[in-house]
């Protein structure tokens, strides 16, 4: 049976990119910070709860010792920091952050994970990015001029192609969920938490020659 992974997980995409991988018949690890509130979102979809902050390396650490094998690893943890954070008026304690979580974070993860990731048959990496990222939309004006989770997520696409060129043998790609409706904007979106987990199973569940080192939506490729 398929084993995967989905960090940030106890609530919105995270959580419905969990539902959706088990409906696939999947065994799937939630991964939150919170124990409490990860438990009680495992038991009620039928996931194992795995605690993990991926801020914390050894919290990390600890998660990938508690998981014999792994097959899919989604890194869906993120922040905004909250504010828009734009050039001229930078909070740089809070671009820090947002880069330790959706940059560092995800780096922290999957160096754990890999070693079980390369022992898997059919290994995927799916890293949750944003359209805001991409640089043919900045340089277009079609995104927030943002100094904290905008170039968080451009990052993060790089680090998405690099670990793709690092490694062959494992499907790895980068997901745009949409703006989506969830905490992480006050649910300001206009997309439902559900739409958003579409791009990211379709890229979990690749057949083996399906492509690595992308950046896709739910409709297909996106410029980086």
């Amino acid at each position: 049976m398929t084993t995967a992974l989905v960090t940030g997980a106890n609530k919105g995409i995270g959580l419905e990119i969990v539902k959706r991988l088990i409906d696939k018949g999947m065994t799937v690890y939630l991964g939150a910070r919170d124990a409490e509130k990860g438990e009680k979102a495992a038991a009620d979809v039928g996931a194992r709860f795995v605690q993990l902050d991926v801020t914390d390396a050894e919290s990390v650490r600890r998660a990938a010792a508690s998981i014999e094998e792994l097959d899919v690893l989604v890194n869906n943890a993120g922040i905004t920091g909250g504010r828009a954070n734009a050039p001229g008026q930078a909070d740089v304690d809070v671009i820090r952050d947002v880069f330790d979580t959706n940059v560092f974070g995800v780096i922290t993860v999957t160096e754990a994970f890999l070693p079980l990731l390369r022992k898997s048959a059919h290994p995927r990496i799916v890293n949750m990015s944003s359209m805001v990222g991409s640089l043919t939309h900045m340089l277009a004006n079609e995104t927030p001029n943002s100094l904290a989770y905008v170039p968080s997520k451009t990052a993060l696409n790089a680090v998405t192609v690099s670990y793709a060129k690092a490694e062959p043998g494992i499907r790895i790609n980068a997901a745009c969920p949409g703006y989506c409706a969830t905490d992480l904007n006050n649910h300001s979106g206009y997309r439902t938490a559900a739409q958003g987990a579409n791009a990211a199973v379709t890229l979990a569940t690749l057949d083996d020659d399906g492509p690595t080192g992308g950046f896709y939506d739910e409709d297909g490729a996106l410029p980086w």
